[in-house]
């Protein structure tokens, strides 16, 4: 008990000494202080056409639609060599259907969250 309650203390002093240091420093708004911290080249916006969330969304949407046409191809070869083993037809049907169904569902939500992402504002308005 007396390790946490010394623990507290000097964090408690830590805090005190920093805030102490910050009052002679200009202090950044958070505004400043995320634009400092964007790289180069990185989208202002969160949304709109080159903002963040639609490269985010697109990316992961990219990366399934990519898993779907491995898996495609993956269900393609195991009907190949699955030799008339009923079992093995019926895992390698399984896995092209649900390949498809996993193409399907990924260019609809290609699709919408493009749509969605197209109605929102590109940046927040101002009131004055």
């Amino acid at each position: 008990m007396k390790n946490v309650f010394k623990l507290l203390l000097s964090v408690l002093m830590v805090g005190v000494v920093s805030l102490a240091g910050l009052s002679s420093v200009s202090a950044l708004t958070l505004q400043e202080g995320a634009e400092a911290a964007r790289c180069d080249g990185c989208p202002k916006d969160l949304f709109g056409d080159m903002g963040v969330f639609k490269q985010v969304t697109n990316t992961i949407l990219y990366i399934v639609g990519i898993v779907a046409v491995i898996m495609l191809i993956i269900g393609g070869i195991k009907y190949v060599v699955s030799g008339g083993d009923s079992k093995k037809v019926t895992d390698a049907k399984n896995t092209v259907l649900y390949a498809i169904i996993g193409l399907v569902i990924s260019f609809l939500a290609f699709a919408i969250v493009n749509f969605v992402i197209s109605a929102l504002p590109s940046s927040p308005t101002t009131t004055s």
